[in-house]
Order: structure tokens, then sequence, then C-alpha cells
């Protein structure tokens, strides 16, 4: 790691970041990546990976600098994420980097997969670019803002993040005839812009049974997810609202091998066959699924759990008490959710 970045690299990197951040929920199963190109103390260039198939962060800062008529001979190029140097939906972001003239490019974190893993930063340096990689705070935070892809890329496997809404006596699910939402409106916003961030999301049967969910993201020009239930006998009901609303996103059912699946295809819903938690997330993984949103409550948070398959873990803490078949409120009508996030190892 290189530990010689001054305080202006590291903020025209945080720049970069807070650009990345633009395509959540756009680019998977793609990184996030932003980038700045600096001259003689001047940004004269932004970008960021906006759209799947779209330019890469690199090649649309490089884009930016030819629409405000800057020459970016001689620049730096902060970017999140090492350049690519192979062909994929774009053509390779170092090819434009050399081209451009660009005399110094600084990283804030590797790329793990195959592809990369440190080939762009050494064509660059090949010819003729200084390298430098950042340490600390930048750094990780890199890492952090691409974790579904970057454990996708080294097991093949999606980012499991598990959500529940609890109240303060531990309960997940409230008494029948009351209501049966446990967290407020202002929580269940921000689920719904999580599950617009995430390529799929999960139920266990149980769920789908007991609440009927439509489980898409009622946000704005939200790219919806894949909606998977894990249902290893077929139970999923032909009328529910899953299969009744096909237009809107697809519905992949888990059962269990030899079950009959005829009538669950006959509506259109697609069907895996897996015989253990691991097996399905393999398969999710190579459908391209790097990051899965598990809603499904305590049933299937418990088998993620002893399949140890669960990353992360974000739960509300609402201010009132459920057991004994009674809702009651907190006392203080002021309180509101609590929201604790758990990370359980970074890849």
């Amino acid at each position: 790691m290189n530990t010689r970045l001054t305080g202006t690299d590291k903020a025209h990197l945080r720049r970069a970041l807070e650009l990345a951040e633009r395509g959540r929920g756009r680019v998977s199963p793609n990184p996030l990546v932003g980038a700045v190109v600096v001259l003689d103390g001047e940004v004269i260039g932004e970008g960021w990976h906006a759209e799947l198939g779209d330019l890469h962060a690199e090649r649309a800062a490089l884009a930016d600098c030819a629409e405000r008529g800057n020459d970016p001979a001689g620049a730096t190029m902060y970017v999140t994420l090492e350049p690519c140097a192979h062909q994929g939906r774009q053509p390779p972001c170092v090819e434009a980097i050399l081209e451009a003239g660009i005399s110094r490019v600084v990283i804030a974190s590797d790329d793990p997969s195959e592809k990369a893993a440190g080939r762009g930063p050494g064509i660059l340096r090949d010819g003729g670019v200084e390298v430098e990689l950042a340490a600390g705070e930048e750094a990780s935070a890199a890492r952090l803002l691409n974790q579904p892809f970057r454990k996708h890329a080294r097991t093949g496997l999606p980012l499991v993040t598990l959500k529940l809404a609890m109240s303060l006596d531990g309960q997940t699910a409230t008494p029948p005839g009351s209501s049966p939402w446990i967290s407020s409106e202002q929580s269940r916003e921000l689920v719904h812009r999580w599950r617009a961030e995430s390529d799929a999301i999960a139920v266990g049967i149980g769920t789908a049974l007991a609440d009927d969910p439509l489980l898409t993201a009622r946000v704005p020009d939200a790219r919806q997810p894949l909606r998977v239930v894990f249902d290893r006998r077929a139970r999923l009901p032909l009328d529910s609202q899953l299969l009744q609303t096909l237009d809107l996103a697809p519905v992949l059912v888990v059962v269990a091998p030899e079950v009959d699946t005829s009538p669950l295809r006959a509506v259109g819903a697609e069907v895996l066959t897996a015989d253990s938690i691991e097996a399905a997330l393999a398969e999710l993984g190579r459908r391209g699924i790097t990051s899965l949103f598990l809603e499904g409550g305590k049933t299937l948070a418990a088998a993620f759990a002893d399949a140890g398959q669960i990353d992360e873990a974000r739960a509300f803490v609402a201010p009132l008490l459920l057991a004994g078949g009674k809702r009651t409120e907190a006392v203080d009508p002021g309180a509101t959710d609590t929201l604790i996030e758990t990370r359980f190892k970074e890849w």
C-alpha cells in the first residue's frame, strides 16, 4: 500500500466515492465506480458508472473533460476501483487512460475479479503512468462500497443482507387482528430503497403464505429485483400477489428435489431445485446475482444463520411490546425505531 497521498489526493478520492454512489441500484453485477480528473490543482472532468452497459467511470470522466473543452494530458485521475484491462460491455479503460495522456492514476481499491486483479495498474505502469494505491479510510470506504461485487468475485456467491423488524421484547410478528407493521413508515421507506439497491429479495414460504407480499421496490424509477421464495414443497399459491404480478418483476421459487413444479412453471414462475441454502446461493451467483436481501422472518433467518450465510444484518427495533398476544405502544409518544447494523465480514 502507498502512504504518500496528500490531503488533496484524499479529498479527490472522497469526491470520486461520492460520484460512485450515484450508480447504486443501476449497475449490478458491475461495481460502483467514480472518477475525477485533476490538472494543475483544478478538477477538469468527473464521471461515474451510471447504468449497466454505459461508459465506465474513467471513460465518462474523460468524456466530461472533452465536453468542458479540457485536455487531460498530464493530469491525475482519481478512481475508486482499479481501471479494467479487459473487454466487456465496454472496452478496457486502461486504453482510454493511456490514449488521453494521463500521467498519474490514484486508485482507492483493488479489483479482486479474475479478469482484473492488478492487470490494469500493471499495464498503466508499463505505459509510463505513475500509479498509486490508497490506504486508510478512503481505501476502506472504496472496498465497502462494493461488498456484493467483491464477494461475488471471490466466491461466486451473492452477499446476503438480513433485514429484521422486531419489538422491544424481541417479537417479529404482530398479534392477529392488529396492524401487521412493526416498523415505522420511515423505516419501511428505507427498506424499499434497500430493495431497489439489491439484485434479489428473498422470503420463506411461511412469510409468503402469511403476508402475501409483493416484494417490489416502491421507489421511483427503481430497477425491480428478482423475487425469491424458499418453498421446499412448492406450496406458493398460484393466486398469490407474487405470481399475479410477474409483469412487474420475475419470481424464482426454490424447491427441494423431486417436487412437482409444473403448476408454478405453467403460470410463468422460474424454479430452482436445490437441496441446501448453499446450493441455492451458488446457483443464484451463477445467474449473476451479487446481492440478496433477506426479508423472510425468523425461520428463514435461522436457516441462513445456521448455514453461515449471512454477511450483514440490519434490524429495526420498534418502541412497542408484542408479547402475550397484545400490542402495547411505547410510553414515549415521540419514540422512533432504532436501526442496528452489523457487518460480519469485509470482502
